[in-house]
């Protein structure tokens, strides 16, 4: 990759800006709120697919309906935060009471019937229905947190580099709260107990122990997230400006820096794929959806342990350092390009998961090389997405600056709605697409049950089910969607105009502007 012409300056002015208890306090609880995000993004799906066996084309349309909806209900929450001033500001109400809400709705979210207990058509409507009611309600309850929590971001300083630090460090924390897929190994890991102390199948055993789970998360996850509404303090003066609903929608979409990132992102969408599927695939693909097989005649396994930590280390390993170092790369190379390198280089070692899966003929476990091959692309995988995030989430702060430069408003809302849109717009089409792949191969919710048996009475391996065919569509959806999505994600932003050093000098006159107002108001 070319050095950029426009190396990213440094020379935004110093002016108003947190202290590192309020900055503490803002990371511990997006920690919490990102551990909730990780228990439904990462533990959900696999929930109703494999523990209570909703059909998987159901799943589809239950998120797919709900991304419909949040294109509605996420620009208008954020236009919602915009209108708001209180003695506190305007993002930080929503951080003090909405944490617990979050709370109560993500473990609703679990509380639902298995499936394949009953045979009426009535009963697996209501299934499927509370299912639906449940979660469309959690993504409404999401997003009135979400989008004040990155938006205070751009209003707790109005110095760039230290909003760049912020951020870099809010994504990092984000990646730290994949403990929330730790539901899945932990809800397994609990099962044999349930099944011997009460008595329970494997199938209701599998269910109480997620479900147990998932409520000590929950609790664990709200009291963090409820730091965040009780330690940060919005310093960036607001704009005096009002604007209707819709007339913030226009606002946004006419902002072309930000109109192309927002595009960026829908297209990048199957990205999301590697997180809502890869749960499954190491539990199914590496353990047999079954953790016992850690001990085998008494005798731990240590080279399943050793494979389990060496994909374990590519994935989140490379989430993590991308993210680190990407607030020094890009000062270095300027976000834009960095941005597009990512998006079009990050795409080759996608498509070189499924390759490398073939090479192995489907089963990497014969031979530990082929696992570190698998970790290896992971790694710059998710080294790449994890850089794009946070990428992103800085060039977003950028365009509210843009926009209240140039029209004296600053709708931080509603253009952070546009990122949690796209969050949870990821979401449903990553589960689209896995529901119509999953559909292809007859994994249903039938055979799933029937498969999870076969595997716990050590019938056969998950790799060899269905002669590979299962292993194959997952594999072949954490590798070539997301990888096609990435490519065509560099479409948008290869015109992308707000480069750095116009972005420093439009930053440093909106520091003049609003030291001018102070003082015109203290005369």
């Amino acid at each position: 990759m070319s050095k950029g012409k426009n190396k990213a300056p440094s020379g935004a002015i110093k002016h108003n800006t947190y202290t590192g208890k309020e900055l503490t306090g803002y990371l511990v609880g997006l920690a919490g709120q990102n551990i909730i995000y990780n228990i439904i993004a990462g533990g959900l799906q696999y929930y109703w697919q494999s523990i209570i066996f909703l059909p998987a084309m159901a799943i589809s349309v239950i998120f797919f309906v709900a991304r419909v909806w949040d294109a509605i209900n996420d620009p208008m929450m954020g236009s919602i935060v915009d209108h708001t001033r209180t003695k506190w500001g305007k993002c930080k109400p929503y951080l003090m009471f909405v944490p617990i809400p979050i709370g109560i709705i993500t473990i609703l979210t679990f509380c639902n019937k298995t499936y394949t207990d009953y045979t009426s058509t009535g009963a697996h409507v209501l299934i499927i229905a509370w299912a639906a009611i449940s979660y469309i309600l959690w993504g409404m309850c999401y997003t009135v947190g979400d989008i004040p929590l990155w938006g205070v971001t751009s209003l707790m300083t109005d110095d760039e580099n230290d909003r760049a630090k912020a951020l870099s460090l809010a994504r990092i924390v984000a990646n730290l709260g994949a403990i929330g897929m730790l539901i899945t190994f932990a809800g397994k890991a609990l099962s044999p107990m349930f099944q011997e102390k009460k008595g329970l199948d494997l199938i209701h055993a599998d269910k109480m122990s997620y479900i147990i789970i998932a409520v000590i998360l929950t609790i664990f996850a709200t009291i963090l997230f409820q730091f965040s509404g009780f330690s940060v303090k919005e310093r960036v003066q607001q704009s005096e400006k009002k604007y209707t609903m819709k007339e913030n929608f226009k606002i946004a979409i006419s902002n072309d820096p930000f109109r192309r990132l927002l595009l960026s992102g829908i297209l990048r969408s199957p990205i999301m794929l590697l997180s809502i599927v890869g749960l499954s695939l190491v539990m199914y693909y590496f353990f047999d959806n079954n953790l016992a097989n850690l001990v085998v005649d008494g005798q731990l396994q240590i080279i399943k342990i050793v494979q389990l930590l060496v994909m374990a280390i590519g994935l989140l390993g490379g989430m993590i350092i991308g993210t680190a170092a990407t607030p020094k790369m890009s000062a270095k190379f300027g976000k834009k390009q960095l941005y597009n390198f990512y998006s079009i280089a990050g795409a080759v070692p996608y498509a070189m998961i499924f390759v490398v899966y073939k090479i192995a003929g489907g089963n990497l476990m014969q031979n530990m090389v082929y696992v570190v091959l698998m970790a290896i692309m992971m790694f710059a995988a998710s080294w790449a997405m994890g850089s794009i995030n946070i990428l992103q989430s800085i060039m977003i702060a950028d365009c509210v600056d843009y926009e209240e430069y140039k029209n004296g408003v600053r709708t931080d809302g509603v253009f952070f709605s546009g990122q949690s849109f796209i969050t949870k717009l990821a979401m449903g089409v990553s589960s689209l697409i896995s529901g119509f792949i999953y559909s292809a191969v007859h994994y249903t919710a039938e055979y799933i049950e029937t498969l999870n048996l076969d595997l716990a009475a050590g019938k056969y391996h998950f790799y060899e089910a269905n002669d590979g065919k299962y292993a194959m569509a997952m594999f072949l959806l954490i590798s070539i969607p997301p990888a096609i999505g990435m490519l065509l994600s560099a479409i948008p932003t290869l015109k992308y105009s707000l480069t750095d050093k116009e972005h420093t000098r439009i930053l440093n006159e909106l520091i003049e502007r609003r030291a001018s107002k102070n003082n015109g108001s203290n005369d």
